[in-house]
């Protein structure tokens, strides 16, 4: 079945020793099937032989200017104006726009993008110089000679595997085609200056032309062999006279490292990475740890000369659209009926607003039984709060942090395991096998010059970072990301490069005690911990394996149902459990949607715990600093995003506030909320709060400043 079938009228023509090519396409108005047809069009061009199609066209370039001045005139005139003519201008041209407007040039672009781009880089000039006739009198504006086409090809319909490939999966034949890859920036080179160009005259017909560097051959400039005159025939002359020319073309030029994401790969899949050369206005756009999503030819390039070491010819990417997708992880797209579903739910639940975020909870890790107050602040940790500026201009953290101390066995790694599904953007590492370079930034060598390559903590920038066995790191590897947590930043001096990166990550964290746990003594002394990185967990949750023969016999209920193949009543169950791809929109949604601001009585609440806190005779040194404060603050707040309001209640700093003394095993004030490990899920949330907050505020001795309760 040929592409006519989808009412698309091909001319096939046969040029000597090359492969049949598109002279003529006429695609209708509708096109219901314009993805079976683009499908087509990819498969023609990756099924070519190596000699490249060819245009019946006199000159290419005025049908591209013509669709410049059609669609993109106001960019032109914008540039026309612009008041430097020495810099690079870009002018973004979304794929999908240019198949409407012409699919045959769409599909040479596509499949010839070494010859057709610089192409479309010439006819930006022939579409300046008919656009800036109506400038004429104007001393400011002047036709731009470095005007650069960038081609999106994300969100277009030829976003399929054949063209958008992950990075392990780039081959030969993606070679010579308009290729998009999808990743993490892991290095960042130095922006360096190129020659662009040579001129040469031959010394037999004096014919002058230009030649362009090699990528081949890293950029060097190869001295020509043989005239390329025709005029009036051959001259097939190899002596040459190089053309000194005091404005010398250069080219700003950069090279970067992406690997594909963590994530989309299999367990024991190893990421792979590729170079990327950035050229001109897009150099220096992306860092360390960016997402981009790089649209560009794949070509290939020889290693660097090393003594008794082959050289090989590595695959790299010559960029010619970057996208930083950071912005993205946020603002993930949710549809209107999803967030209608949301609305409705919190609608069901008005009289008892408790029990709807338990069932909420019940979807977190649901192969552990109960753990309630675990399952809460994961939630919590993972919704966080609201990052603001104080008034001198220091950022405050919205990113809270969680730390679970337990014996083996309680569960610690699977939620660990769980959370990075939920969060777009994650890493998940271990202590024993993370230095302080691995998780901050390391310093490579590479080509004779020192580059910074991103560690766990900078590729998890506005993610979740996990780390198990937290206490298996060596001390100065742990206070390498004191910093990473409470400032979200790194700042780096390293084999010259002085820097400062970002960090703005989740720190999720899971240790094992010291021996056996002695509640007797602090945090500190169980976990070999420091006061000042345990300062800087917003949570640290205990688990501790007691006897208890009631709960004993639950759980093990629990866990023999689960193996059961026939499970029946528990299906029920199942199906009142929100879904993981639910769960992970309604965090994303909330997380952006809302930003919740403190009542009177939440506020007040909140700083009668802390004084009390300080005043208390048992109070951890490491734990009550005014971390704690803004602890209690960012956990209210998420607490608020969670319930799907933008108004932080007392019900919120209550909840807060039971979190805080879930972790204060020695200086807690609530003797009700017991071990963390049994903690589970109620009958009745709502009353059992209710008897809670009365505790709390009768606690605080503020009980005659809440008349209502």
């Amino acid at each position: 079945m040929g592409l006519g079938h989808y009412g698309i009228q091909i001319t096939h023509t046969r040029v000597h020793g090359k492969c049949p090519i598109l002279r003529a396409i006429n695609v209708p108005s509708s096109r219901p099937n314009q993805n079976q047809f683009l499908s087509s069009l990819v498969y023609l061009s990756l099924s070519r032989t190596q000699a490249p199609l060819e245009m019946d066209l006199s000159d290419p370039r005025k049908e591209l200017a013509g669709f410049l001045i059609r669609r993109h005139s106001d960019r032109l005139r914008s540039i026309i104006v612009s008041p430097d003519p020495r810099l690079h201008y870009p002018l973004y041209v979304d794929f999908a726009e240019l198949m409407d407007d012409d699919p045959r040039l769409a599909h040479l672009i596509f499949s010839q993008p070494t010859e057709y781009l610089p192409l479309f880089d010439d006819s930006a000039n022939w579409a300046q110089k008919v656009v800036f006739m109506d400038f004429k009198g104007w001393d400011d504006a002047s036709v731009k000679d470095f005007v650069h086409i960038r081609i999106n090809i994300s969100g277009s319909p030829l976003e399929f595997p054949e063209t958008f490939p992950s990075i392990g999966r780039v081959r030969v034949k993606h070679r010579g085609i308009l290729l998009t890859l999808k990743g993490t920036v892991i290095r960042s080179g130095a922006i360096k200056m190129i020659e662009g160009e040579k001129i040469y005259e031959c010394r037999k017909c004096k014919h002058r032309f230009k030649v362009y560097p090699e990528v081949e051959t890293r950029n060097s400039i190869p001295k020509p062999t043989v005239c390329p005159s025709q005029k009036p025939k051959f001259c097939e002359s190899t002596s040459f006279q190089l053309i000194e020319d005091s404005n010398k073309i250069c080219h700003d030029y950069q090279e970067i490292k992406i690997q594909e994401s963590t994530q989309v790969l299999g367990v024991g899949a190893i990421p792979r990475s590729i170079p990327v050369i950035l050229k001109n206005d897009i150099v220096d756009i992306v860092k360390a740890g960016d997402d981009v999503i790089v649209t560009g030819v794949l070509t290939a390039k020889w290693s660097s000369d090393m003594k008794d070491v082959r050289c090989d010819l590595d695959p790299v990417l010559i960029a010619n659209h970057v996208r930083r997708t950071n912005q993205l992880k946020s603002d993930i797209d949710i549809p209107e009926d999803v967030i209608n579903k949301f609305k409705r739910f919190w609608s069901d639940f008005k009289d008892t607003p408790l029990k709807g975020r338990n069932a909420i909870l019940r979807g977190i890790c649901p192969q552990v039984f109960g753990l309630f107050t675990v399952k809460l602040a994961v939630a919590l940790t993972l919704i966080g709060g609201v990052q603001h500026v104080d008034a001198s201009g220091t950022k405050v953290r919205g990113e809270s942090h969680l730390l679970l101390v337990g014996d083996p066995g309680t569960g610690k790694s699977q939620f660990l395991k769980f959370a990075a599904k939920l969060s777009n953007r994650s890493v998940i590492t271990t202590g024993l096998g993370s230095t302080s370079a691995g998780l901050t930034v390391t310093a490579v060598k590479d080509g004779g010059e020192w580059t910074l390559e991103a560690g766990a903590l900078v590729l998890a920038d506005g993610g979740l970072c996990c780390i198990d066995e937290f206490d298996s790191m060596r001390e100065h590897d742990r206070a390498t990301i004191h910093e990473a947590m409470e400032q979200q930043t790194i700042s780096v001096a390293k084999a010259g490069l002085v820097t400062t990166l970002s960090t703005r990550t989740v720190v999720f964290g899971a240790t094992n005690p010291k021996g056996q746990y002695d509640p007797e003594q602090s945090l500190s002394v169980n976990t070999t911990l420091s006061g000042p990185l345990l300062s800087r967990f917003d949570i640290v949750l205990v688990l501790l394996d007691t006897k208890n023969p009631e709960w004993d016999a639950v759980v093990s209920s629990h866990i023999l149902a689960e193996a059961r193949p026939e499970k029946g009543n528990c299906n029920e169950d199942l199906e009142k459990i929100w879904p993981l791809p639910m769960l992970r929109r309604y965090i994303h949604f909330v997380k952006g949607y809302f930003r919740p601001v403190l009542t009177k009585e939440a506020e007040k609440v909140i700083s009668s715990y802390y004084q009390l806190q300080r005043r208390s005779a048992t109070q951890n040194a490491a734990r009550t600093t005014v971390r704690m404060l803004e602890s209690l603050i960012r956990l209210a707040q998420a607490h608020a995003r969670f319930m799907f309001r933008n108004e932080v209640t007392l019900l919120d700093a209550i909840t807060a506030i039971l979190c805080i003394e879930s972790s204060m095993t020695t200086s807690a004030i609530v003797d009700s909320v017991g071990n963390a490990l049994h903690s589970n899920f109620t009958e009745n949330p709502d009353g059992e709060y209710a008897k809670q907050e009365r505790i709390i505020l009768e606690k605080l001795t503020s009980i005659d400043e809440f008349p209502d309760i």
